[in-house]
């Protein structure tokens, strides 16, 4: 089998990386496709399912507070607690990745320390009796832990597999939807049988329990794939295709926050009980569950930036129409759940696999990293303005679904544009089968086959053009 090429240094160019002594597509060292890899999947499920299905049912509880007022009458307040989570997540992304290329501590340490942080900000919520006590404990400890865990995993997935990776990384991205599920179920019955403060602390020791046990069973490959692990890699945005992945993460995730967020609220407005609210909460979670292992093997028979794209696409779609004129009892709520579950998350089941096309293997715990940096900002404001959008009355959410359908289309507009820069790259250079089929999963194999090109040869690469990407958006290929 052909792999993946390692990166590039100034080493290779004294000895001619370029010549046929050295080729730098060649054999890996005894790697066999996933095996132990399955059980890091496995873990990694765990992890999601008790990091960010955790964060998913949030929801629950903003709608417990929008209605309560446990806290105050503050709700931009409230809806800060979630966006705050998920940002402090990805901010942590440089600690993580310094975390993980430290020798003392690598992969396993920085998730169990991520599990400590998750840990005592439920233990420290179930004690807060004011806003900012909260916005402290669930928002910025929550989210630190979490980003540890996230960060220091999201890497592994693609390292054990090649054919299988989409497979693998919606498998383990899977983990939030059914952990939502669980959750979302769970805390609003705990919330209402035993109270709020036992229900933070029974989700803390679950946590631990649970992540602990997962962070044993995650093992990276780092050292054999040759991870560049640099927290601030400013180079690759001089890259256009790492711009145009960044546009559709953004977009992406503003989307994804305000609707994973606002679903169980808009449910009460429209009429239904706290309890149904939490049922169509936990359908979109179960729908989150099921459909990215489908998002993943469809990826890998279709390609990833097809599927990806496709799925932004159909989300966007479904909340300016369904959500708009369909959604207004329980049953029409359960099915636009279901439907728009499935394929809003997307980017969780495709950021890593989408990534390495764009960059190249090695360079993905780097290109994550600035990654989730972009994506602090967005992500600590998508709720709130979410929420601000959001009207007294009947129709409230009127200007809410039609913000977040936008949103979605428009990632959709600029993920499809680099779908056509890939399709564009892939026709610069002349490819056997195999080598194709390893330039779509891994960007670093296309760009050691440009490297190999005489520079007098009529195959090497050209500067792209407008026509090149004209054709690349409308042609059929499997990218």
């Amino acid at each position: 089998m052909i792999a993946m090429a390692e990166p590039k240094t100034a080493s290779d160019n004294e000895k001619g990386y370029g010549s046929n002594d050295e080729n730098p597509i060649h054999q890996p060292q005894e790697f066999k496709e996933g095996g132990y890899g399955w059980v890091v999947i496995f873990g990694i499920f765990l992890l999601n399912a008790h990091t960010w299905g955790l964060n998913s049912s949030f929801a629950v509880f903003l709608a417990y507070y929008l209605r309560t007022g446990t806290f105050g009458s503050n709700e931009l307040g409230y809806a800060f607690i979630g966006g705050l989570s998920i940002s402090i997540a990805l901010l942590a992304s440089p600690l993580a990745t310094t975390l993980v290329g430290w020798k003392r501590c690598g992969t396993q340490w920085t998730i169990f320390t991520g599990t400590v942080f998750e840990t005592a900000a439920f233990i420290g919520s179930s004690f807060a009796s004011q806003l900012w006590h909260l916005i402290l404990s669930q928002g910025v400890s929550f989210g630190l832990g979490m980003g540890l865990c996230f960060v220091a995993s999201a890497a592994v997935p693609p390292q054990w597999f090649v054919k299988r990776r989409s497979l693998a990384n919606s498998i383990a991205a899977s983990g939030s939807g059914f952990g939502g599920l669980c959750y979302s179920l769970a805390t609003n019955a705990m919330i209402t049988n035993i109270g709020l403060p036992w229900a933070f602390r029974i989700i803390a020791i679950i946590c631990f329990v649970v992540n602990s046990i997962a962070s044993y069973l995650v093992r990276d490959r780092n050292e054999a794939v040759g991870s560049v692990h640099v927290a601030f890699n400013w180079k690759l945005f001089k890259r256009p295709p790492f711009l145009l992945f960044q546009a559709w993460m953004a977009l992406s995730i503003i989307a994804y926050i305000i609707l994973i967020y606002s679903i169980v609220d808009y449910a009460q407005s429209v009429g239904l009980s706290a309890s149904q609210a939490s049922l169509v909460g936990a359908m979109f979670s179960l729908a989150q569950g099921l459909g990215r292992p489908v998002i993943g093997l469809s990826s890998d028979a279709v390609g990833r930036l097809n599927v990806a794209n496709l799925c932004t696409l159909f989300c966007g779609l479904l909340c300016m129409f369904f959500w708009v004129f369909g959604a207004k009892g329980l049953a029409p709520c359960i099915v636009f759940a279901l439907l728009s579950g499935s394929v809003a998350g997307v980017i969780w089941a495709t950021v890593a696999p989408i990534c390495a096309e764009v960059v190249g293997l090695a360079l993905i715990p780097s290109a994550l990293s600035m990654t989730w940096l972009v994506l602090v900002l967005p992500s600590t404001f998508a709720e709130v303005i979410g929420l601000s959008l959001r009207r007294p009355g009947p129709g409230g959410y009127l200007d809410v679904q039609l913000f977040t359908g936008s949103l979605y289309i428009g990632a959709f507009i600029f993920g499809w544009i680099l779908r056509a820069w890939k399709v564009q790259e892939l026709k610069q250079i002349r490819l056997d089968k195999e080598q194709r089929e390893l330039a779509i999963r891994d960007d670093g194999v296309l760009t050691a086959a440009l490297e190999q090109c005489p520079q007098g040869e009529n195959t090497a690469p050209s500067s792209p053009s407008w026509l090149s990407f004209i054709k690349g958006i409308w042609a059929l290929e499997r990218v």
